[in-house]
């Protein structure tokens, strides 16, 4: 069974089509990477999926449930699924080991010692166990973005949804969280994210999306979309992205 199935999925705001009939299945394990330029359509995809924006049309199915059914219960889905965004969105309120283990106690209903636990044993494999105990102002872009994917993957989530999740942090930061997610394709998740880091891209990626305009226009392997691209559309983002990078 795919871990995620998109059929003819269609997204308006107001008179303006954003997602315009996408289909798109991942394989269990499968690292998908979207590519395209700003308003292609690639966070709404994410949104989606992830049930913050309800589709006005087709189905998306996470395993084998129908998330587009008028009667899930959202709150079930989002416990499936992991998402990091752009801005790290932790409380600041809380320290880093509560951020992390909160929806682990509350949603998935896990023994707080439990969770603390797992929670310290992935922040010890990054390096910032010392930081367990600090509020999230305490931490570089770089490591509160590492805390919140840590977050996202403690429950195990079928899929792991990632959106321009290095756009917001200093360019010296982006390596330590990209280093991360190598992690997370070398142990198997399973993940859907946006970027415009075409390098990255091309290393971590089993397939690229080029989303351009609401459709998918162009998939296939990293070699196949970045080396031979089958679209003009295509080729003209990935010069822009080379010109715009000092490729």
């Amino acid at each position: 069974m795919s871990a995620l199935t998109l059929t003819g999925v269609r997204k308006r705001f107001g008179d303006h089509d954003v997602l315009r009939g996408v289909d798109l299945v991942i394989e269990p394990h499968e690292v998908v990477v979207l590519i395209g330029a700003s308003g292609s359509g690639k966070s709404t995809l994410l949104r989606t999926i992830n049930l913050i924006e309800r589709v006005d049309d087709g189905q998306i199915f996470l395993g084998g449930t129908d998330i587009t059914d008028p009667g899930i219960n959202p709150d079930r889905v989002r416990s499936r699924i992991g998402v990091v965004f752009q801005h790290f969105n932790l409380f600041p309120h809380l320290r880093v080991i509560d951020n992390i283990t909160l929806a682990a106690r509350r949603v998935h209903r896990q023994r707080p010692a439990a969770a603390r636990a797992r929670a310290l044993e992935l922040l010890e494999t990054l390096g910032l166990a010392q930081k367990a105990r600090e509020f999230p102002d305490r931490l570089s872009g770089g490591q509160q973005q590492r805390v919140a994917i840590v977050r996202a993957i403690l429950t195990d989530p079928e899929l792991l949804l990632l959106d321009e999740i290095t756009s917001a942090l200093d360019p010296q930061l982006v390596g330590e969280v990209l280093d991360l997610v190598r992690d997370l394709k070398r142990r198997g998740s399973t993940i859907l994210m946006a970027t415009h880091e075409m390098a990255f891209a091309r290393e971590v990626a089993d397939r690229i999306v080029f989303m351009h305009e609401g459709r998918i226009l162009e998939q296939g392997t990293p070699e196949q979309v970045f080396d031979a691209p089958v679209h003009p559309e295509t080729a003209a983002f990935l010069e822009r992205e080379g010109r715009s990078r000092g490729a």
